[in-house]
């Protein structure tokens, strides 16, 4: 995204999620002074960005619909927002802090280089945290099967020269997203 679409895109935000809740009467969280509350709202409009317009509609409705506070009158803090806004329209894998770090980091080195960035890749975007030892073994584990695909399939290639095609659409998607996987860690 570049600064131009950052900026449309913060702009889209505010007024099809910020102000709408605003109007309908939903007030700071009572745990922020009116400062913190301007930096969660510029926050906000700068990680939700990337939604489109309706995306970010259906936030503000499940946002209205479940509002903070012990008199439900107030805006849940950011995580929460950003949680369901990740669940209605995940971040491009391109944008995300997190996803770019973890691929310029030398565990997404190892990954791409061992063939399994695949599953680092949908890991993190699922859970949204930087992956422990014991996750990345689990990561592994996972990935073994895909690896023995993969290599079954660049034998049967050369060897044949051709493959079936749903092996050889399996084979290309595989390589597309190590290829995304690629271009991410380069980002940083």
């Amino acid at each position: 995204m570049d600064s131009f679409e950052q900026a449309e895109g913060e702009k889209r935000v505010k007024r099809v999620l910020i102000e709408p809740l605003m109007r309908r009467g939903l007030a700071k969280p009572s745990s922020l002074t009116k400062v913190q509350f301007d930096e969660m709202v510029e926050g906000l409009c700068k990680r939700l960005a990337y939604m489109t317009e309706i995306n970010l509609g259906a936030l503000e409705e499940q946002v209205a619909a479940s509002p903070a506070g012990k008199d439900r009158d107030r805006l849940p803090i950011a995580n929460v927002i950003l949680d369901w806004a990740g669940n209605i329209q995940p971040p491009v894998d391109d944008g995300s802090p997190l996803i770019r770090a973890i691929f310029a980091n030398p565990l997404g080195q190892d990954a791409l280089a061992g063939g399994w960035a695949p599953e680092l890749l949908a890991e993190v975007r699922k859970v949204r945290r930087w992956p422990g030892a014991f996750v990345v073994t689990q990561i592994k584990e996972r990935a073994r099967d895909a690896l023995r695909q993969m290599e079954d399939l660049d034998r049967e290639l050369a060897r044949c020269g051709d493959l079936p095609e749903d092996k050889a659409r399996w084979r290309s998607a595989r390589l597309a997203v190590m290829q995304k996987c690629r271009e991410i860690g380069a980002l940083s």
